[in-house]
């Protein structure tokens, strides 16, 4: 059985991806991905082969003045270019997974149409649901998608002898996509469609960096201050090691893709790349980040208090679900004022929040990308759609 996993996306999109391919590799299947040409290293690191795609979507791996994949105006040409290099890719494929950006996945499952073979979007937050929407809501989508590029997605569709299609959220989403969340941090409301398999998350076995590890035995736990591939949380960052050390904690820093750096030398203060966050988040005194479902994933199931910072990114979902399990605190951003950071920061360190992210923490499943990776092999055997369409 051979599979494509695709999506145009961040670091949290892809992430849930590598995982599905890893899980679905040890299970015996032939994978491969397609995804934009910042995860060339990371899919060499799992050992997954890799056919890039459209343009970086990290603005430091872009020419100066070039759009990002997400920008409308560059919508027709994210069409265009996965129209252009997913057919190569797909062929001979059994199944296909996309998530990410919706002009690259109308592209990918008009490919598979015609390939004839099962089609299956993921979505990483119940927000993202097309039957989270009102009947109102859904059809602006609709009508946005169709407007914004549906003439490009059906002159190419016509090239590959497909019939037209309209209504491309529906078209790209499916209406019962998988939701990659734990039922405890994202519980499907009553109504809504989706195949709930838990995260999608690749167990990391890296050991913290020898310098981590001295600064992080010279005193206190710290917290962790981290956006992941956020743009613009420069003045965010800033505001949270301010609050922190106010209150006499020291700080763990992630670079993350917007390149943060420390304000000054103090050794109160740590700064990190790319480390393994389940090990870090089970050492320090709380995590601050950006709403991501990932992050938010990791740090529950680490059993750290959390403050997660709205409008970050576009969503606005796990930021309320940490504040109603009482496993952290929620702000408004994109950049948080000093007293409504600080007064977070007395919630997170709280002995209760604590104890409370400890129980949460021992609820939370690990095996939703096997969980996935089960579902599919057994659709493909089956020889039928593993999300009806």
């Amino acid at each position: 059985m051979r599979v494509l996993i695709t999506g145009c996306g961040s670091r949290g999109d892809t992430e849930p991806l590598v995982a599905l391919a890893v899980r679905l590799r040890d299970l015996g299947a032939e994978v491969r991905m397609c995804l934009p040409p910042d995860y060339v290293e990371r899919c060499a690191e799992v050992g997954v082969p890799l056919v890039t795609v459209g343009r970086p979507v990290r603005e430091s791996a872009r020419e100066p003045g070039e759009l990002p994949p997400g920008a409308p105006e560059s919508a027709a040409e994210v069409v265009d270019e996965w129209f252009d290099e997913v057919p190569e890719a797909a062929e001979g494929c059994d199944a296909v997974v996309t998530t990410g950006l919706l002009p690259a996945a109308v592209a990918v499952r008009s490919v598979a149409e015609k390939l004839g073979i099962p089609y299956s979007y993921l979505a990483l937050c119940p927000i993202h649901l097309p039957s989270w929407l009102d009947p109102e809501r859904r059809e602006l989508y609709n009508q946005g998608s169709d407007q914004w590029f549906g003439d490009v997605v059906n002159s190419r569709r016509a090239a590959l002898g497909l019939p037209p299609v309209e209504n491309l959220f529906d078209f790209g989403s499916t209406d019962r996509p998988w939701l990659a969340a734990d039922p405890a941090l994202a519980p499907l409301p009553p109504g809504q469609e989706a195949v709930q398999t838990g995260a999608w998350l690749l167990p990391d076995e890296r050991p913290l960096p020898v310098e981590l590890e001295a600064f992080l035995a010279a005193g206190s736990p710290p917290v962790y201050v981290g956006f992941g591939s956020s743009p613009g949380t420069v003045d965010a960052a800033r505001v949270a090691i301010e609050a922190i050390r106010a209150q006499g904690r020291r700080v763990v820093l992630s670079h993350g893709w917007s390149e943060l750096a420390l304000p000054d030398d103090g050794s109160d203060c740590f700064s990190v790349g790319d480390v393994n966050l389940r090990l870090l988040f089970g050492r320090v005194a709380a995590a601050v980040h950006h709403d991501g479902a990932g992050t938010t994933h990791v740090a529950t199931q680490a059993g750290a208090p959390q403050i997660v910072v709205r409008h970050i990114v576009g969503q606005v979902y796990y930021a309320d679900r940490v504040a109603e399990l009482g496993v952290g605190a929620a702000i408004d951003g994109p950049v948080p004022t000093l007293d409504s950071f600080s007064a977070a920061l007395v919630t997170a360190l709280a002995p209760d929040t604590r104890e409370r992210a400890t129980a949460v923490a021992a609820t939370l499943r690990t095996d939703g990308a096997a969980v996935a990776a089960g579902l599919l092999l057994d659709a493909v055997s089956r020889e039928q759609p593993a999300v009806p369409a």
